[in-house]
């Protein structure tokens, strides 16, 4: 493979802005990804396991998230360029297995906030009587627009709607602990299924459907790393930010797990669509459930709005090595990849005007399952390949730690074919139709020919621009 030369022209066309986020911005990046799935959609998973059989469902795929997030830990700090799990891949796995890796990743990011717009606009009619293509339309203009003033302005924007959903779930969670009751966890009657028990009446079976919706409380925390290029110092950062995002929700999702179905009921719950809501309500606290459904939807906003920053910058990395038009990673004067927010954006809406957001966002999952699997192979192919990587982070448990996420990342896939085989064809489909297109085409068109060339030259690049000296400076 020979792809074209680049210069430095190209890359300068081409650049980020450096050192914009900490790890506490990072974190916060990493909580807003995910903090959405706490309001609303778990629950439904207590509907088809039972309360215990959800737990175990959560617990699994708790801990398939955490190792995942561990040996993404390791991998950002050591690699630590703006496509995430694409750049771990293709170092690992060559520019096929990292387009692949890329491409799931893409699906996910790309199809989540068509999903989250629509219940945006759910959110909206219940509270002001106005829904439809209008506002799914407002609210990607508006998010794009906040994004395209810069990358510190828009991680500030979201750690402030973050701050607001986060303080709705621990309000909850504080007004709820009174009402407590461990008996209303159990109030689903055993089936006749195949290991029921008043812990987990749906049986066996119900714990494996109710995989994709454990999942929910987690999903998409893998894309703090797209960050990586922006943070100040990625070798103590980006480890710190996604271990930092990850502790934090396994502690919200527990506190509403728990918490919610202890005061409500578990079957009230797993029928529930806005479980924080109707939890307060079932307590006697009406006040209060008014100003959650309110924060609710800052919860969708958060999730909406740093989903779109993950996909501007994997469309960004994509395109700059050549896998994707390279129109798609010209940055404007304020370091914001401007191509790359807008067309998935309107591809977003486009997908959005279906109206079937369950069925969006069950394709999401699939893209994103596809992509942990990939990504913790990369893990294992690194430290098997690349032993003398330097790695200022390294994953405790080693290979251990990113075979638990493999394993577990391709059973959560069986997982959402058992809930939802539609999505899952309709996703394979998609990531067939994307496959074609590197294999027929952009594979000729790469801008290096290994992982290590690409990085040189984006070092050497931001090197060069780094060292120039601003006319308005120059010495007369």
């Amino acid at each position: 493979m020979s792809g074209p030369s680049i210069d430095q022209d190209y890359l300068a066309k081409r650049q980020l802005r450096k050192g914009t986020a900490g790890w506490v911005l990072l974190a916060g990046l990493g909580v807003s990804y995910v903090i959405s799935g706490d309001f609303a959609g778990w629950n439904f998973g207590i509907a088809e396991a039972g309360w215990g059989g959800f737990v175990i469902a959560a617990a699994l795929m708790g801990l398939m998230y955490f190792a995942l997030v561990l040996s993404l830990a390791e991998m950002s700090a050591a690699i630590p360029a703006a496509g995430g799990g694409y750049s771990f891949a293709r170092q690992a796995m060559g520019p096929a297995g990292g387009y692949l890796t890329g491409l799931a990743v893409l699906i996910e990011y790309a199809l989540a906030p068509a999903a989250i717009v629509i219940f945006i606009g759910a959110a909206m009619e219940e509270l002001l009587g106005i829904n439809g293509p209008l506002v799914y339309a407002l609210f990607y203009a508006v998010f794009i627009g906040i994004h395209l003033a810069g990358v510190g302005e828009a991680l500030k924007v979201m750690m402030v709607i973050s701050g607001l959903a986060v303080f709705a779930i621990v309000a909850t969670a504080v007004a709820l602990l009174g009402d407590f009751d461990a008996s209303r966890l159990f109030d689903i009657a055993p089936t006749d299924a195949a290991g029921a028990s008043a812990f987990m009446p749906f049986g066996w079976a119900g714990i494996w459907a109710a995989l994709p919706f454990g999942m929910w409380l987690f999903l998409a925390v893998e894309g703090v790393p797209l960050a990586a290029e922006e943070s100040k110092d990625p070798a103590r950062d980006m480890p710190k930010g996604i271990i930092g995002a990850m502790i934090f929700l396994l502690f919200t999702a527990v506190l509403v797990v728990f918490l919610l179905a202890g005061a409500a009921g578990a079957d009230a719950i797993g029928a529930s669509g806005v479980p924080l809501v109707d939890a307060l309500n079932a307590a006697g606290n009406g006040t209060l459930a008014t100003v959650v459904n309110v924060l609710g939807l800052a919860g969708l906003i958060a999730s909406f709005f740093s989903i779109i920053y993950g996909y501007s910058r994997l469309v960004f990395a994509l395109s700059r090595a050549g896998y994707l038009p390279k129109v798609l990673s010209l940055t404007s004067q304020r370091k914001a990849p401007t191509w790359a927010l807008v067309v998935p954006g309107v591809f977003g809406f486009l997908v959005s005007l279906s109206g079937e957001g369950d069925l969006i966002l069950g394709m999401a999952v699939v893209g994103a399952t596809l992509s942990y699997a990939l990504m913790a192979a990369s893990h294992i192919l690194l430290r098997l390949k690349r032993p003398d990587l330097p790695r200022p982070y390294r994953t405790p448990g080693g290979i251990v730690t990113s075979s638990v996420a493999l394993v577990l990342s391709l059973v959560a896939l069986t997982g959402v074919y058992a809930f939802d085989p539609r999505a899952f064809n309709y996703t394979i489909v998609l990531f067939v139709i994307g496959a074609a297109y590197y294999f027929l085409y952009s594979r000729h068109k790469l801008v290096a020919k290994t992982a290590e060339e690409e990085f040189q030259l984006v070092a050497d690049a931001e090197s060069s621009l780094s060292h120039e000296v601003p006319p308005a400076a120059t010495p007369t």
